[in-house]
């Protein structure tokens, strides 16, 4: 009550406000801002389910998503009627989005042509395999030069490649020029400014970075890359700056938020690039981690890209204006953070809830030597190794469910090491604290946990909603707009929870070199391509390892029987 009270009294002064979309991979958010103090005024949750038709494969529904976006801006204007804050005060939307995930839909109807393939989704893995193989000396960075990344399952080219070559509806719409490429933002823009009637076919630059068709050069699809994927060009969204109206929102008005219709779209970031503006990072050097359901390190390197030597990609982190500079990051990006709190939940059942995981791993305090390698969809940065798999080691009787919640913290602790060290290697400049924000920040065993590993000082701000915000900032600052500053003496000051490391180096450097021979263990798991046995199932003999020892055991067998049979001969 005391809540309404002071935001009906403070309703005059409030002044412009700005909203985001927050599309991640468990859940859609709706949120808005203050454009003056961005403070969060009110917001709305829905989770999205994944869907895995078969080992590997990660799929979620289009429409589900977009209407989780309806849903999420529905509630939140109803919760803001409650405070007696005037939704008409919404200047501009800006979008984030889960980034390389992959969409095709008929831009005559409109409908999606199958479930967004989702990042962390394995089926690409054979695609990968031949691209790599007709490269000069199997060379898995052959494109790095133009695009920053390597040839990897992870990102959408691979996907759309796949759709196109196994997904008769999507073959059969590029062939009859009705089909429309996107990742989550393009689905999103395009449905919610118009869709079929008129809907803006759009991306931004740092979406555009992942899917391996664009030049982080010239800023721009690139026709070799596109014809090195044999990918039509027409089917691309264009490309625009991170801050700019792109299109006005189209909202049915039988939908309660239907006064959001006009509001600009002006904003549109991958997630990431979105919570390394949210936390500020605009000076060459400055580093934030996402906690979400990967893990995601980017440290702002300014206007020139840097290339690494180490495992790391480099990509776009923002461009905030049509007319202002781009600016690149190295990343470093982990597959599994939260997903492995959602394994222990959803597959072990040894938890409830993710709050139980702190309780259970705060409880025993140490893992006890265990160690877990949470690869579920192969080792993403510095390996890119898609044939990794899961493995936990070195277990005892003594070992219980305790131990390993413990060791699931460490595990992404560890991995956010890995990549800190490459960075460090990468730049020459050491990290003097690492900036960080996510849904896992909220467990604070876990942010000790990773003080103590980095042995630097771990800094959480107090509001940990920094995606979303950089998503409004983009969009309340976009020409046309301009309800919010980016002048650094206009920024809000964050306030922040900072976690220093408690345990000695010595003890730290012992328990990460543990973790990386545990990594070694998880190594070429699964190796080469799969066979086809016409059913679209796996030979046994495509596993190298499992195929000799079959035949070996055969031999075995028949070497056996010999023997029993000139033993009774005789």
């Amino acid at each position: 009550m005391n809540g309404t009270m002071a935001a009906s009294s403070n309703r005059i002064m409030l002044g412009p406000l700005v909203a985001a979309i927050d599309q991640g991979t468990s859940s859609t958010r709706f949120l808005v801002f203050n454009a003056k103090t961005a403070e969060l005024l009110s917001h709305h949750q829905v989770e999205i389910k994944q869907s895995f038709p078969k080992e590997g494969w990660v799929e979620e529904d289009p429409k589900e998503i977009l209407q989780s976006v309806y849903e999420c801006m529905d509630r939140t204007c109803e919760k803001l009627t409650q405070l007696n804050i005037d939704i008409s005060n919404i200047k501009a939307i800006g979008v984030t989005n889960q980034r390389e995930t992959t969409l095709v839909w008929d831009k005559e109807t409109g409908e999606p042509l199958y479930n967004a393939i989702v990042w962390l989704d394995l089926r690409t893995q054979s695609t990968v395999e031949r691209l790599i193989n007709k490269t000069p000396g199997r060379n898995k960075n052959h494109l790095k030069h133009k695009t920053g990344l390597p040839i990897s399952t992870y990102f959408s080219a691979v996907k759309l490649r796949w759709l196109m070559d196994n997904v008769e509806k999507v073959h059969e719409a590029v062939l009859s020029h009705r089909a429309m490429f996107g990742t989550v933002d393009s689905w999103l823009i395009w449905c919610l400014t118009g869709g079929k009637k008129g809907g803006v076919h759009c991306t931004d630059v740092t979406n555009a970075s992942r899917t391996m068709l664009f030049n982080i050069h010239t800023m721009d699809w690139d026709p070799e890359l596109c014809k090195y994927f044999d990918i039509p060009m027409e089917i691309l969204p264009k490309v625009r700056s991170s801050s700019e109206i792109y299109g006005l929102m189209k909202i049915s008005s039988n939908l309660k938020s239907g006064p959001l219709t006009g509001v600009p779209i002006s904003g549109c970031l991958g997630d990431q690039s979105a919570a390394l503006v949210g936390q500020m990072c605009f000076k060459d050097g400055q580093a934030k981690n996402t906690y979400g359901t990967g893990c995601f390190l980017l440290k702002n390197v300014g206007t020139k890209p840097v290339m690494s030597d180490h495992g790391l990609l480099t990509t776009i982190a923002y461009k905030l204006g049509r007319d202002k500079p781009a600016c690149y990051a190295l990343e470093g990006s982990v597959a599994i953070a939260g997903a492995v709190v959602r394994w222990l939940m959803d597959n072990l059942g040894i938890i409830q809830t993710s709050t139980e995981l702190e309780k259970l791993a705060a409880d025993v305090g140490t893992s006890y030597g265990c160690y877990f390698v949470p690869a579920f969809s192969g080792l993403y940065a510095p390996y890119w190794e898609p044939s990794a798999r899961g493995i936990i080691c070195g277990l005892t009787q003594f070992t219980n469910r305790s131990h390993l919640a413990f060791a699931a913290l460490e595990a992404v602790c560890f991995q956010t090491r890995e990549i800190l060290d490459a960075m460090n290697q990468d730049s020459g400049i050491h990290l003097s604290q690492l900036q960080v924000d996510g849904g896992m920040t909220s467990n604070r065993l876990l942010m000790q946990l990773q003080a103590d590993i980095l042995c630097i000082p771990v800094v959480k701000p107090s509001m940990p909603e920094t995606t979303a915000l950089g998503a409004a900032m983009a969009a309340g600052a976009a020409e046309g707009v301009s309800v919010w500053s980016l002048n650094p003496e206009d920024l809000t000051e964050v306030t922040s929870e900072r976690f220093e490391p408690q345990i000695n180096p010595e003890e730290s450097e012992l328990r990460y070199a543990r973790w990386k021979k545990a990594v070694q263990r998880a190594m070429n798991w699964e190796t080469t391509e799969p066979v086809n046995n016409g059913n679209e199932e796996t030979s046994i003999f495509s596993s190298v390892p499992l195929g000799f020892y079959i035949l070996g055991s055969m031999f075995m067998l028949i070497g056996a029987k010999y023997i029993a049979g000139q033993c009774e001969s005789e």
